[in-house]
């Protein structure tokens, strides 16, 4: 089958799919003729993202839900299921960035206490709530979206993206007998139009010094490496965090 068309007739599930990444990978899979299902806590930009998805000529549909409630999640990822017959990829990609990467005692426990919610509860939430409309599916794959700050952990945002590390170790081994493959992505800096607005010229500096490849990380990086995740080509590969840094994050 070519590569343009593998997954055509899938059924693909994305949180965080407003706008940045989350969009990116619709527009991906939408292009491969995936029915593609945005969901984000802002549900208007979930729709104006399908619809401009939908115009460049993909089948997209774009849904509020907040992947902290459950009852939410399971309701949307149900009527999903009930109106395409099923789901085959699941991108755990809603997240809270770069405000909560601080350290705990500037955060307080209300905001530490969000971010787990979001960043580590939701990847739970939303993969049980997807394994029934995911079983037994040919090609069945989840991918989370965890980060380079994983590595390093000096904040709770850190600290939620191991989480998502070892989560993806765990659901991989749990979901093996249904034949739901589970890998996470890791991205190093990545310099989308909101980084670029965000991140001061010395922060930007200083990671690119500490990167071993001399390039600017860019979201098609991302992008390209979900596709190979979720394709036929790493049908062996389960449990696996893939480090899209430029050699950021490298360890041993």
């Amino acid at each position: 089958m070519p590569e343009q068309d593998e997954h055509h007739g899938k059924v693909a599930f994305i949180t965080g799919g407003g706008r940045g990444f989350g969009k990116a990978f619709g527009a991906a899979l939408s292009a491969r003729g995936a029915h593609v299902v945005l969901a984000d806590i802002d549900g208007a930009a979930a729709e104006a993202a399908a619809a401009e998805l939908t115009a460049a000529g993909g089948s997209v549909t774009g849904m509020a839900c907040d992947v902290a409630d459950e009852t939410a999640v399971e309701a949307v990822v149900g009527e999903v299921a009930e109106r395409h017959g099923g789901l085959d990829i699941l991108v755990n990609n809603a997240g809270l960035h770069a405000a909560y990467n601080r350290p705990f005692t500037e955060l307080g426990l209300a905001n530490v206490r969000r971010v787990l919610d979001v960043n580590v509860m939701g990847v739970v939430i939303c993969s049980l709530a997807a394994q029934k409309a995911m079983r037994g599916r040919a090609g069945a794959a989840i991918v989370n979206i965890s980060s380079s700050a994983a590595y390093a952990n000096r904040s709770i945002y850190g600290v939620s993206k191991l989480a998502v590390r070892g989560l993806t170790v765990s659901f991989a081994r749990e979901f093996a007998t249904d034949g739901i493959r589970v890998n996470a992505i890791a991205p190093g800096l990545i310099f989308t139009d909101t980084v670029r607005a965000e991140l001061s010229e010395a922060e930007a500096t200083r990671v690119l010094g500490e990167q071993i490849l001399q390039r600017e990380g860019e979201e098609r990086d991302i992008v390209e490496a979900l596709l190979y995740l979720v394709s036929s080509k790493a049908s062996f590969i389960t449990g696996e965090t893939l480090r899209v840094t430029g050699g950021f994050a490298l360890s041993v």
